[in-house]
Formats: structure tokens, sequence, C-alpha cells
């Protein structure tokens, strides 16, 4: 049951992160109103940030679920799902300049993948706090539930 809703999550999460990325973006350099007032909110609370900070942590950001995602859903090595993320983004990236409005970055591609290795790492940070935790339990790297 619980794979079956991670997979569910993983479709929903793919479609919006395809559904950020590919939409056409006008062509403007203004930095968008969503990031303004998280910019004006940040600067509110004392953390100077500028937008391409924001941009560059918004990138990282998007990716982390990649990861945990990635993690608890196959029994692929860790750096098997980083790679993924790291094919996922630059497919995104390539497709980026077919859409008008799109920019592909390589640093897009460089923040998306360290999302998705800090997604990695949170899990197998959570997978070796729990094997201390209970040091009989059977680990086997995937989730303890039947596919």
């Amino acid at each position: 049951m619980r794979v079956r809703l991670l997979r569910w999550v993983s479709g929903a999460y793919v479609a919006v992160v395809l559904t950020i990325t590919m939409w056409p973006a006008p062509a403007t350099t203004d930095a968008p109103e969503w990031a303004q007032a998280v910019l004006l909110l940040l600067h509110d609370a004392g953390v100077p940030m500028s937008f391409w900070a924001l941009e560059a942590l918004a990138n990282v950001l998007m990716f982390v679920p990649f990861g945990i995602l990635g993690m608890l859903l196959s029994r692929r090595p860790a750096w098997l799902v980083v790679l993924a993320g790291a094919g996922f983004t630059t497919a995104i990236e390539l497709t980026q300049l077919l859409v008008p409005g799109r920019v592909a970055t390589l640093q897009d591609v460089v923040m998306n993948t360290a999302g998705a290795a800090v997604g990695v790492a949170s899990v197998l940070a959570w997978r070796a706090a729990r094997a201390r935790a209970e040091p009989g339990r059977r680990r086997t790297g995937h989730l303890p539930y039947g596919r």
C-alpha cells in the first residue's frame, strides 16, 4: 500500500516539476512576483538574499524530493539515484531550449543534481539513525513493505 502511494506521489511530483520547468515563461528579466514576495519576507526577517541566490536555492529544493523518492522506491545504489537526478534535470534543460521564453543553464543542472544528492543523503542519514536505534533489525536498503 505504501509503495503504491509513493509511486503516485512520485508521478505527481514529476508532473509538477515538468509543469514548472516547461511552462512557457514570458520574456522578461524581472523577478517573478513570488520571488519578490519571498525576498521581501526574508529581508524583513533580516536575511539578505539576492534573486540569484533564491533561484539557486529553489533549484536545489525542487530536486530534494527526487532523491528521497528515488531512494524509497528503488533498490539501486545511492549514486545511481543521484545520477538519475542529473539525467532528469539535463533532459529538462535540453528540452527548455525548445520552449519559448525558457533559458537552459548549466547552473540549474548543477543545483538540481545537488538537490537530488541532498534528498539521497537525507534518506541515508535517516536509515543510519534508524539502524542505530534498532540494531537487530534487518536492513534491506529499500522500503520494508511489499512491492
